[in-house]
């Protein structure tokens, strides 16, 4: 498989917090704390097939910065492993790359510690079992993660001290799949994910984690989430592989009612009809990408308000994966994250289909949450 080379340019920036991002209280309860200030690097542009894309290396540096895929094809990734000289944790979701795989093993061969925790409850374990089979077979130590929540959370750790923390695991083939990957060096953010990854792979209960340096942990994600929608005064822009969060919706018009600008992304889905239909009827300007490969799928959760606020993760926008699965996104107000997913967002919405305030045939509501 050819891999893109990444290439980025740097500038450093201080950061302002956001101050539903540091919450540890349960949803719907409390108020946050403010971020601390991080520095980080700017990515530089590149072309693609889709609309607006973003790629780099992994920083070299303490730093936060963004990679948008599908145009990197998970390079940056690639290059971590790579580079790895110490240690790789690794939580995913999903892991369907044999070309990761063999790299996992490569490491693990050159004396890197590699540890692979893989989801289970959310197929039964059939989506990874050829991958846990084949890190088993290559020795390199692998377990399922705990089966009383979905572990949607897909993170590499390297070396203790980078994490990447990604919207879905690398995925053969992808061509198409809207996702991101924030490399994050911030020792906070570093050491929370560190700690959970250990209590993941002895097996512990599942445990709500404390949120730090900007990390946005589900379960209990639902409050930050609401309150970066609600926060917005002139715009939003949202895009979302799911939509059934009766607290997102209800923010999301309330913010339509309000005034705000919002323009939201997805692919098709009529399942979202009903959700659809109210955020038409609030003023929220809706745009879509047909079912299928092309041109794109959106699949990951990215907000961006007052072009100035941002949030990238893996949740999706419903109440399992907001309160009850385990699942790791990214709140700041980074320059150099939020200008490149601002660019992005904005031309996600520009390339797809307007719907003009009519939902989809058919769907259900809203879950609760």
């Amino acid at each position: 498989m050819t891999r893109r080379t990444p290439v980025i340019a740097s500038l450093v920036v201080c950061v302002v917090g956001l101050a539903a991002c540091g919450s540890s209280a349960s949803p719907g309860s409390g108020a946050g704390t403010t971020l601390p200030v991080v520095t980080t690097t700017l990515p530089t542009p590149t072309t693609s097939t889709v609309p607006t894309t973003t790629t780099t290396s992994p920083p070299t540096g303490p730093s936060l910065s963004l990679v948008v895929e599908p145009a990197d094809r998970y390079g940056s990734v690639i290059q971590l492993i790579q580079h790895a000289a110490v240690s790789l944790d690794l939580t995913l979701n999903r892991l369907t790359d044999p070309e990761v795989e063999m790299l996992l093993v490569a490491a693990h061969h050159r004396g890197v510690s590699v540890q692979a925790l893989l989801d289970h409850a959310g197929s039964g374990g059939a989506a990874n079992l050829a991958a846990y089979s084949a890190l088993q077979a290559g020795g390199v130590p692998v377990r399922w993660a705990p089966d009383s929540v979905v572990f949607h959370q897909s993170t590499i750790t390297a070396d203790h001290n980078v994490s990447a923390v990604m919207t879905g695991g690398p995925a053969l083939g992808n061509t198409s799949t809207r996702g991101y990957v924030v490399f994050d060096r911030q020792p906070a953010a570093v050491a929370s994910i560190e700690s959970v990854f250990t209590s993941d792979w002895s097996g512990a209960p599942v445990r709500r984690v404390q949120m730090v340096a900007g990390l946005v942990w589900s379960p209990q994600a639902k409050l930050t989430l609401v309150g970066l929608i609600a926060s917005a005064h002139r715009s939003l822009a949202v895009e979302s592989g799911q939509l059934a969060s009766v607290a997102v919706v209800s923010a999301l018009r309330m913010a339509g009612r309000r005034g705000v600008t919002v323009a939201f992304t997805m692919t098709a889905d009529p399942r979202a009809a009903t959700a659809v239909a109210q955020l038409s009827r609030a003023g929220v300007r809706i745009a879509t990408y047909p079912t299928g490969a092309a041109p794109l799928v959106i699949q990951a959760t990215a907000i961006v308000a007052d072009g100035s606020t941002a949030f990238v993760g893996s949740q999706l926008l419903t109440s399992e994966s907001l309160i009850h699965d385990r699942e790791l996104g990214l709140a700041t107000t980074d320059p150099a994250v939020v200008g490149p997913l601002a660019l992005t967002l904005a031309g996600d919405f520009a390339g797809a289909t307007p719907l003009g305030g009519r939902a989809p045939a058919g769907g259900t509501t809203a879950t609760s949450g």
